[in-house]
């Protein structure tokens, strides 16, 4: 599975409410959520992503409260993945949960915002297509690719 799109960064410990306010919580739509991404640290996201965008960001991402609510935001606004250096054990749940693809990378440092990534989730391979750089993380299990292709865990437990 390759994914391509424009980075848009962000630093360490994005928590869960930098990715959407409490006050939204009234809902689980997806794309109700996505408008309201990000706002907290950034009013005019959403309006500046396109689909299939990718946010990259420091250590920590997804730390705060369990809510599954912060990947849908961010997949309702039309991010496609989320690269850090780490994140935080519950996001990696919930994201994989509603199928939205996370990996893990030392070299966020280099990447910066604008520039556009192709990731190949089988092998691990990321490209800077802006700095013209290659990066290596593991790769997506297949498994996880395919609950991703399903559009999250409960699509793929039905189609089992």
């Amino acid at each position: 599975m390759i994914l391509k799109g424009k980075i848009h960064k962000f630093g360490d410990n994005v928590n869960t409410d930098d990715i959407i306010a409490a006050r939204y919580l009234v809902t689980t739509d997806e794309k109700g959520l996505g408008l309201h991404c990000m706002e907290n640290i950034s009013p005019d996201f959403p309006s500046k992503v396109n689909k299939g965008d990718i946010i990259v960001a420091g250590k920590n991402f997804g730390c705060g409260s369990s809510r599954e609510h912060a990947p849908l935001a961010i997949k309702g606004c039309g991010i496609s993945a989320v690269i850090a250096r780490s994140f935080a054990a519950i996001f990696f749940r919930n994201a994989i949960n509603i199928g939205l693809p996370f990996l893990e990378l030392k070299d966020v440092d280099k990447i910066q915002d604008g520039d556009v990534l192709e990731i190949d989730l089988s092998s691990g391979i990321i490209k800077n297509l802006s700095q013209n750089q290659t990066y290596k993380t593991q790769p997506f299990p297949k498994f996880l690719q395919e609950i991703i292709k399903q559009g999250g865990l409960m699509n793929y437990v039905k189609k089992a």
